[in-house]
């Protein structure tokens, strides 16, 4: 929680990010998280009023996280203390979890879902033995995988930044949680903008979309603009000069480190990308147009390498 912390902005952690959605397509493939995930949760199954019965609605929440996360036999026991961090999950062998919520949460009930969104999800990893190393990395490991599963729009529509109020869950920033949660509405055809609450929110999300998008829009792929295809067709050639110099060698060259693309040789040259899905990298041979196909997400790019 942000409490009187400044909340970061911008795309500080996307490598990270990046490298959470390639682990979860390599944990579950794309017919799987299609199949399990086909929606995002419902605003309507987490709405939390003031006069609802505080116990008996966080219940009621961490059974729509439960089961929309498809843990059919975990129960959660949620409880309330003072704390820093917005809550806490211990992970033990199940099949009961007991979460502990920060007291804020005691009067701040529409976020409650939110929270409970990454507790669980917590749980959803611990049992498919996905994790990374480190605090920092687990916890964005975890705040990606809440929001490409379709329950992260509550975590970033808890964001509220004001001269009286500043709040952000998680360790993503706003803009990261926006460019996430685009992620899966491009993947499974879902439209979130009507569901935040928060006008912050919403223009963070925003920011991720054209983030999101710029991932189709990157060389070597055909959808590349003007500017970047220039660009790319400069490095392709310096890369061909590289390699003539040396023939008989192996090198790798890679242009600018935000243009994402790196060519490979010897013959025939190769260039390697970032799937914009998945984001495993792709390596195909440069000789032109060609269909790729991510071996990981299964998507089909139309490339002019």
């Amino acid at each position: 929680m942000a409490g009187d912390q400044e909340i970061v902005h911008g795309f500080p952690h996307l490598d990270t990010v990046h490298r959470a959605l390639t682990a979860l397509y390599r944990r579950l493939e794309p017919d799987t998280l299609h199949r399990d995930f086909p929606t995002s949760v419902v605003p309507a199954d987490v709405a939390f009023a003031d006069t609802d019965d505080l116990h008996l609605g966080v219940q009621r929440v961490a059974r729509v996280m439960v089961q929309h996360l498809n843990l059919p036999d975990a129960r959660m026991i949620v409880s309330f203390r003072d704390m820093t961090h917005a809550g806490n999950v211990e992970l033990a062998a199940g099949p009961e979890y007991f979460i502990e919520l920060n007291n804020r949460f005691r009067d701040h009930r529409r976020d409650i879902g939110a929270a409970l969104a990454h507790e669980v999800t917590h749980v959803f990893l611990h049992r498919l033995g996905l994790s990374f190393d480190g605090t920092r990395d687990n916890e964005i490991l975890t705040d990606t995988v809440t929001a490409y599963l379709g329950a992260g729009w509550l975590l970033l529509d808890a964001y509220r930044e004001s001269q009286g109020t500043r709040q952000k869950l998680g360790y993503l920033t706003p803009e990261e949680y926006g460019y996430v949660i685009a992620k899966r509405a491009i993947a499974f055809g879902e439209s979130p903008e009507t569901w935040f609450t928060s006008a912050q929110a919403y223009t963070a999300y925003t920011r991720g979309l054209a983030r999101a998008r710029e991932d189709e829009r990157r060389p070597p792929l055909r959808a590349g603009g003007r500017l970047g295809r220039l660009r790319y067709a400069r490095d392709r050639r310096q890369a061909q000069e590289l390699f003539a110099r040396a023939p008989g060698t192996v090198l790798t060259t890679t242009a600018a480190p935000d243009a994402g693309y790196a060519f490979e040789g010897r013959s025939p040259l190769r260039v390697s990308f970032p799937c914009p899905v998945c984001h495993q990298r792709i390596r195909v041979p440069v000789r032109g147009r060609v269909r790729a196909r991510c071996t990981l997400c299964r998507t089909v790019l139309d490339c002019d390498t």
